[in-house]
This record gives structure tokens, sequence and C-alpha cells, in this order.
């Protein structure tokens, strides 16, 4: 079926969007323009969605905005949200009398013209779909990246053609009223997350495992072997199985010894020193990444990509190299935790650069981490006294690592390059939002980005 041929099977019906957001524009703007009968509803007031709303009730979409933005549902069709359970009464009453709950990720496993390559899991999605999408644009392939990121991909479905290949990151929100599971289906891991939504466990698990219950025989499945939730999955496995560790030789698909990458069945690929992104979760994207794609790419492609990708932007993003210093950009980072995930993916001590906006979390276990894996530390922004009291107290501080304090971003980011010497690495993961300076971690990342390329 073809996304024009969905659109006329619901011409003459009430549809109805839940959520004005980016992933449901193109959707709302596509069925307006075709004639169709459209609702919208968002939690957003018309002042907030501002200049949305404005096109969308020029294009006669109606509209229910604010607190009641989900009473009084009387559509046939129902595009969720993500973000919304579909358990949600509003919901669940629409579908007791009869309302067609879909998504716009359901319509596009429907009318998708080429194969499908799906990722999912609790943590390394978004890097593995993405280092997925360069092996395969590398092997010359039109590739099409949707889902958790990248941009919507339904209105683009008419012009694929059934030669390329749709590289979707899929959560566990999108995947949990799914009835089709694409061609090639990756579980990155699986922990305990999104509890918030989620009822327990349980629903969490069976929304995962929903990328690949309704595959067939002849589609693949990439499970992670070290993780015990996913590798419970290999029974389950519904057509092709490969796996992929750190820990040990699999018998299909990819795993490490600390040394070297290997396929069960291309042999040794390249040594792990090879792989440009640090640390050694990067290693497991990878056997992923691979795993999933051993039979659309090279080992030389593999060998290639990992060697040049730089990393998904803003996520210990590698830079550049000056005068044998390496500069990485992980502007994400805007907790604690996630700082003391990116120290802990450089086998050596960083010169690292870390504040921004309070968020009231403690840094007493950063303090005592950054002893550990930073050889200086330039601190700025408003938690700049924060963070340094925190290592200045951590037990067994006597005056390593120095602590440089600069008020302007771009002094810390020159001090801390002044501070390098060859063989080092600069690390900004400030800990912090950016709310004191930025807009938000992207322009942080980029203006530090901008400061680095521009060092003679």
């Amino acid at each position: 079926m073809k996304l024009t041929q969905y659109i006329d099977s619901v011409k003459n019906k009430k549809i109805e969007v839940l959520g004005a957001g980016v992933s449901n524009l193109p959707l709302i703007r596509r069925l307006a323009e075709s004639g169709c009968d459209v609702t919208v509803r968002d939690k957003a007031g018309r002042e907030r969605l501002g200049e949305t709303a404005e096109e969308l009730s020029a294009l006669g979409v109606r509209l229910v905005l604010g607190d009641g933005y989900l009473e009084n549902i009387t559509g046939d069709v129902l595009f969720r949200t993500p973000g919304l359970h579909p358990d949600t009464p509003a919901i669940a009453a629409a579908r007791a009398r009869g309302c067609e709950i879909t998504s716009e990720m359901e319509v596009f496993f429907r009318v998708c013209p080429c194969r499908i390559l799906a990722v999912t899991g609790s943590d390394g999605k978004t890097t593995t779909t993405t280092i997925i999408s360069e092996l395969l644009k590398a092997a010359g392939y039109t590739v099409h990246v949707g889902g958790n990121i990248g941009r919507p991909l339904l209105c683009e479905a008419d012009d694929m053609r059934p030669e390329d290949i749709a590289v979707l990151e899929l959560s566990s929100f999108q995947l949990m009223t799914m009835t089709a599971s694409p061609q090639i289906a990756v579980v990155t891991n699986l922990a305990p997350n999104h509890l918030d939504v989620h009822k327990d466990m349980a629903e969490y698990m069976a929304a995962k495992k929903n990328i690949f219950v309704h595959q067939g025989p002849e589609d693949l499945l990439v499970l992670n072997a070290d993780n015990a939730v996913t590798a419970g999955f290999i029974p389950e496995a519904k057509g092709r199985l490969r796996t992929f560790s750190r820990q040990d030789k699999v018998a299909s698909g990819f795993w490490s010894d600390g040394e070297a990458v290997y396929s069960s069945r291309l042999g040794r690929i390249m040594a792990t020193s090879e792989i440009r992104l640090p640390g050694l979760h990067n290693v497991e994207n990878y056997l992923a990444a691979f795993a999933a794609t051993e039979d659309l790419v090279s080992a030389e492609v593999m060998r290639q990509v990992a060697q040049t990708f730089g990393g998904v932007e803003h996520r210990i993003e590698f830079v550049r190299e000056l005068r044998g210093v390496k500069y990485y950009n992980d502007s994400i980072a805007s907790s604690p935790s996630r700082t003391i995930a990116g120290l802990r993916s450089f086998a050596q001590r960083v010169i690292l650069i870390a504040g921004g906006k309070d968020k009231g979390v403690p840094f007493d276990e950063l303090g005592t981490e950054i002893l550990e894996h930073v050889k200086t530390l330039v601190v700025t922004g408003w938690t700049a006294d924060k963070i340094r009291a925190a290592v200045e107290n951590a037990p067994g501080y006597a005056g390593e690592p120095g602590i440089l304090q600069r008020e302007g971003f771009r002094d810390a980011v020159l001090a801390a390059s002044g501070a390098a010497q060859p063989g080092d690495v600069v690390l900004l993961s400030p800990a912090c939002t950016s709310f004191d300076r930025f807009r938000n971690f992207a322009e942080r990342g980029n203006f530090f980005k901008e400061i680095v390329n521009g060092l003679q």
C-alpha cells in the first residue's frame, strides 16, 4: 500500500491526532491538504503553539488545546502520540467504541516500500542507529533515518525506492502498539527504564519485544548476549538470529576479546584500538551494528567507518586533533551521571571542562570520579564553585587534579587547551544544563566546536 492509498482509505473518516509535535506535523499537513477531516489535540495552549496553531487553523484543522484536550474524542481514526500510554482512559474509551488507534510509525510500517532496519534498547540506541546508517551509506545504499532520530519518514514513503533502506530508532512508547516488525531488528540491551510511564518492567519488556515478535523466518534479530534480559529473548527469535558479546565468542554474530573485533563468519575484523569512538560501550555499539549489517556491507566498509566516524553530535563527539591533543564534545552530558559515564569512556586521565546551570543535583560522586579520571579540571558557569568544592572535599584530594576556574566559556576552553600536552584529551562534559549561557546543549556544543576549530 502507498501512502496516497492509505490517505484515500481514511478520507471519509473523522481523523484525530494527539500531539502537534515535530513527528506528527508532516502527517497533519498531508492529511489536511488531502481534504481529510482532521482534529488536532494538544496539551499546549494556542499561545505556546504559536505559529503552528495559526498554520494548522489556516489548513482547516480543528484544534482542541489545553488541559481538556483529551475530552470528547469522537474520531474514527486516532493517531496516538508515543508519549501517551495507550491505556490512558480517553484512548481506552475511544478504542472501546470502535475507534482505530494507530500512530505515525505504525502507518509508516504499512506503507514503507523498502527494507526496514530498526534498533531499540535501554542504552546505545542513538549511536548504534547512527553507526548502522553510516555503514550502509558507505556501502552505497540510499538510507532514510527516522523514528526517535532523524526526521519523520511517513510523508516521504512514496518517494522511497524498494532498494533503499529505512533505519529507525524506536522507543518502547512507539513499540507498545506495533503489530509489525522490521526485517532486521536490533536490541542493544535492556534494564529497568521509563517505569514512570510503563506499569512495570514486564510491560516495558513486552513493548521492546514487539520489535521482533512479528518477524518472519527470513528476518534477522540481533541480540546482546551479555545482557541477561536480551539473552533471555534468544529462544523467542522468529527467524534468523545473531548475537554480539564483549565477553565471549558467539556462534553466529560478532564478539570482542578486548583486543580485536571478530565475526563468526568473516574472522578478525579489526583491532578495538582502531575504533575512533572511545569507550567499551562504543565497542559494543559497533558489535551490534556490524551484526545487523553483515549481509549488506563488507569488512572493509566496517573498518573504514569505525576508523573515521566521529560520533553522534554532542555525544562524546570527536572534534579535531591539534598538536597531538584530541578534543571531544560531550555537551549533551547535562547531569553528573552522564559526565561520569563520559569520563569512564577514556583509558587515560582527561582535561575536563565542566559547569553550567545548577539543577540542584549534588556533585559529590562526580568529585570522587574526577579524582580518578581527570588530569586537569577547568570549571566555569554558575556551578563552578560547587563542582570545585566537590573535588576539593572528595576523600583523598591532595591538590591533584589541578583546578582552573574561568568566568567566560571561551576562556575556559582556551585554558583547557593551554593546559594540554601532546597525547592529552580535552573533554567538554559539563555535568549541568546549558541555560546559564545557552539556549540548549546543542548551542553550547556548537560554540565549543567553533572555538576548538579556530585554534591555531
